[in-house]
């Protein structure tokens, strides 16, 4: 019996980031000495405010299902959260919603807004999944490239874009895999266009607390109150919290968004864990807790300073300096379709990435993962030791 897989499988490309980690991991189970530039998750530990929270909730036997949404300690917290952090009102009962990680209520969401042949908006360079769950949902992906406005979207090529097949815009600020924040009037001018034509934004801010520079980051919201019943919010304590492991994501947005998750989610997972979700409690509402997100915040700052130093002594390479998230992302151009010292010729990024792990132990995503061919993402989540190991390896790799 021959066995097919769907034609929506065969369509979706692998998720590269997921693919460089998992490879660089099996490389370092062999005992190579391997430096990972690939990972999306901070290198800190949970707060212990966390931990306690979920092994009180284990003690006390919290652990039979909740309801779909998440218990409703937890949508109190974070609607808690968004109001002293943005200075926004949600109803914890009916506009918000907690899933098994911000991916899956990204997911979600395009299952309840996309129908087939409704365009999206994507800011190129985007994250390696939007792209794959808007055509899982029968969308057409619509790419704004930013890499000649330093990764900042230019609302004018927004306006050109929209017709009336427009449904989404997909905002992700700070962004990955760039590391750009968007300017205020930027964002303004984005939400103004999406009320005009009635479009949803999906405003991914999962890295929301990592911004360098400045330590609060205007909501979208504050800007433009009238957009209020077309954004969702997609949030998590993944990335802010150094929760990545524990899958927690939160969505915040109209009573009938918030409905149309709820019952997809019903027939996906259910609730997510309610462990895990006590932890998120326990992460949200306790007041120590904001100290260890500031001081994990001034390290990525260090840590950025400290990439950016040692990617300005190589020459060749071209980047914008981030101002948010823990990612660079870099222009190899110069490098590809010309020996190196290896004696090896590049004829696309993909192909850069695979050998430089081979031989150097480093792993790098591709840019062409994020819609923007010719460039790597590095992430500079690990330690400062790593970063500088890492960037001697790409150094003698390109020499």
């Amino acid at each position: 019996m021959s066995l097919e897989l769907s034609e929506r499988l065969k369509q979706m490309a692998p998720s590269a980031t997921m693919a460089m980690a998992a490879k660089a991991k099996e490389l370092k189970a062999q005992g190579r000495s391997i430096i990972s530039f690939t990972a999306g998750e901070p290198n800190f530990n949970t707060p212990d405010a966390a931990k306690k929270f979920a092994v009180k909730a284990m003690n006390e036997n919290q652990t039979h299902y909740t309801v779909t949404a998440g218990a409703i300690e937890l949508r109190q917290a974070i609607a808690g959260y968004y109001a002293r952090h943005f200075d926004l009102k949600y109803d914890a009962a009916k506009e918000i919603i907690t899933g098994t990680g911000a991916k899956q209520l990204l997911y979600e969401a395009m299952g309840c807004l996309v129908n087939p042949g409704d365009e999206v908006i994507l800011f190129a360079p985007a994250w390696v999944s939007y792209y794959e769950q808007i055509k899982l949902f029968g969308g057409v992906p619509v790419i704004i490239d930013t890499e000649s406005d330093n990764y900042i979207p230019s609302p004018d090529k927004l306006e050109q874009a929209v017709n009336n097949k427009t449904k989404i815009i997909i905002l992700n600020n700070p962004n990955n895999p760039t590391g750009a924040v968007y300017p205020h009037d930027v964002l303004e001018k984005i939400a103004r266009i999406a009320v005009k034509h009635n479009l949803i934004i999906i405003n991914d801010e999962i890295y929301e607390r990592l911004i360098y520079g400045v330590n609060y980051l205007p909501h979208v919201l504050k800007l433009v109150p009238d957009a209020r019943d077309l954004i969702l919010n997609i949030n998590g304590v993944s990335k802010s919290y150094a929760m990545t492991g524990w899958r927690l994501g939160y969505a915040l947005g109209c009573e009938k968004i918030i409905k149309g998750l709820n019952s997809l989610q019903g027939h996906l997972t259910s609730n997510t864990s309610s462990i895990t979700q006590w932890a998120a409690v326990g992460a949200l509402t306790e007041p120590e807790v904001e100290l260890e997100v500031e001081n994990m915040r001034v390290e990525f700052g260090k840590r950025r300073d400290l990439a950016v130093k040692l990617l300005n002594e190589i020459p060749g390479l071209k980047f914008t300096e981030p101002s948010g998230a823990f990612y660079i992302f870099i222009d190899i151009s110069n490098f590809l379709n010309k020996k190196l010292a290896n004696g090896k010729i590049y004829k696309d990024d993909a192909a850069f990435c695979n050998d430089i792990l081979d031989e150097k132990g480093l792993g790098l995503v591709p840019g062409s993962a994020f819609l923007s061919s010719n460039h790597v993402r590095i992430s500079y989540s690990c330690s400062e030791d790593d970063i500088i190991e890492g960037m001697k390896r790409l150094k003698e790799f390109l020499a």
